[in-house]
């Protein structure tokens, strides 16, 4: 990719972008949020045709001006919300051979089935995945979903495959059976291009990295001659001092606690408090019952039981509507599906949880009050969009957790509800989050965080509970511990 340019009204997303990558190589493509690489793919695999700059494949042009088109040059892409280019209720072999089937009926009014089915099991065969194909695909996992998503690609002779972000959501068994896919794809002559803010797992899975700042590209190498510090600072463009902010806030009584919480299996007789000031961290590794618990303590979940207490007073909580009611806020784990409105602009997300503050006598809202309440989110959280009116789709995942996150801080809620808060987001924008949060403790708010990172849990929060298998196996305090001990626990490996 040669000189490409792009712009979107008030955004100058690209400027003369040079990027280039060898079949048979995995290739890091890594900035902050809003840096520009998701725009950059979006241009390879013809998402936007409004680009300047040429594309060039094996050194002859390639007008690539959709998606066809640069599935027709062998470009496919695995975006990071797989539910978006699958079809539940259609079976694995039939995702998996959808193109072959939609472009070769050819006046066909006929499906041979079996023959689908075949064709989607060789697939599967030769990428050494094991899901059955007549399986419906609202029945997978996540990893799961991946790989047919991959097997769909590799189905319609993928030449390069662009992976966005493809282990935010994974268990570490499920990251080493796709680097291991990724590793065969890549002796079969497949180039991989991979976005990921996992710095570590790069070192593990690329040989070249390409990093981009504010549009442009900064720099371009084999990924063993940069040390990490090296590739966070082409990020940022400074140092980045001090990840964690330091913490002053003087820790309460307890103010909100949970007894003997259920949910039909994923989470198994809960109890836990969180004092004021306090941040307590959820910990334990995907599919440990985080998420479930997070939902049920904020009544979003319909078969969940249990007793909650805010500051003594027992509370009903049967609805996420009750929980707000009640000083209850959640941040949750699949912002784009449940945290923000992707189509609403940013000034109806941002005050989308708080509207009452915002109407007058008659129940009509104020576009001046929102405005200049959206106005100081967007200020004091540093959020980075063209203006309040812009859509929420349009603005970089860490922009996007940012106004997942504001819409709360308007609420002014008792209890704050963290699940993977920093899923997906850039090392700058993870700063800002962590001090957004350190903040609100300050405030004396009670704040529950959940993550899988354990570096992250051990440096933002002051107590520790560890889940595994939906229950909490063990209570430790962040500043006796260390993080083989938190790992120890996850993995259920000991209980003293």
């Amino acid at each position: 990719m040669k000189g490409i340019s792009i712009a979107f009204p008030g955004v100058q997303a690209l400027t003369e972008v040079d990027f280039h990558t060898e079949s048979g190589r995995s290739h890091a493509l890594i900035g902050a949020n809003g840096a520009g690489k998701s725009t950059l793919m979006k241009v390879l695999s013809g998402a936007y045709n409004h680009y300047t700059g040429e594309i060039l494949l094996d050194g002859q042009l390639a007008n690539i001006r959709s998606p066809k088109d640069a599935k027709g040059y062998g470009i496919q892409v695995v975006y990071q919300e797989v539910d978006t280019a699958l079809i539940p209720n259609l079976s694995v072999g039939e995702n998996i051979m959808m193109e072959h089937t939609v472009h070769g009926m050819r006046g066909k009014h006929m499906v041979n089935w079996r023959q689908l089915h075949r064709s989607a099991q060789a697939v599967l065969d030769r990428l050494r995945v094991k899901v059955p194909t007549k399986k419906l695909v609202q029945e997978l996992t996540l990893a799961e979903k991946q790989m047919v998503l991959i097997a769909r690609s590799v189905s319609m002779e993928c030449k390069f495959l662009v992976l966005d972000e493809p282990t935010a959501p994974l268990s570490i068994s499920e990251t080493e059976a796709l680097f291991s896919l990724v590793r065969l794809l890549k002796s079969e002559g497949v180039g991989i291009i991979f976005i990921s803010h996992r710095l570590p797992e790069l070192y593990e899975i690329c040989d070249d990295i390409t990093i981009m700042r504010d549009g442009r590209l900064v720099t371009r190498d084999e990924i063993a001659k940069l040390e990490q510090q090296d590739i966070v600072e082409h990020m940022l463009g400074a140092k980045l001092d001090g990840q964690f902010p330091e913490r002053w806030s003087r820790i309460g009584e307890v103010a909100f606690e949970a007894r003997e919480i259920y949910d039909s299996g994923k989470v198994n007789g809960v109890s836990l408090s969180v004092r004021k000031g306090e941040i307590v961290g959820l910990a334990g590794l995907v599919g440990a019952g985080k998420t479930e618990l997070c939902r049920a303590l904020f009544g979003a979940s319909e078969t969940a039981r249990g007793d909650l207490f805010l500051h003594g007073a027992k509370l009903n909580v049967r609805s996420p509507h009750q929980a707000v009611r009640s000083g209850l806020a959640l941040v949750p784990e699949e912002r784009r599906r449940e945290g923000i409105f992707v189509e609403e602009s940013v000034v109806v997300n941002v005050t989308a949880a708080s509207l009452s503050k915002y109407a007058n006598g008659a129940s009509w809202v104020s576009s001046r009050k929102e405005r200049i309440a959206a106005q100081e989110i967007i200020h004091s959280l540093g959020v980075k969009t063209p203006g309040q009116q812009a859509k929420v789709r349009n603005l970089s995942g860490g922009n996007q957790q940012k106004i997942a996150i504001g819409k709360w801080l308007l609420t002014d809620a008792d209890v704050y509800i963290f699940d993977e808060p920093t899923k997906g987001v850039d090392v700058g924008a993870k700063r800002d989050i962590y001090n957004l949060i350190a903040e609100l403790a300050g405030k004396g708010k009670s704040i529950l965080y959940a993550s899988s990172e354990i570096a992250e849990i051990m440096g933002i929060t002051d107590r520790i509970y560890v889940m595994y298998d939906g229950a909490i196996l063990k209570e430790l305090d962040t500043a006796r511990t260390n993080e083989e001990e938190i790992m120890l626990h996850s993995t259920g490996g000991l209980i003293i």
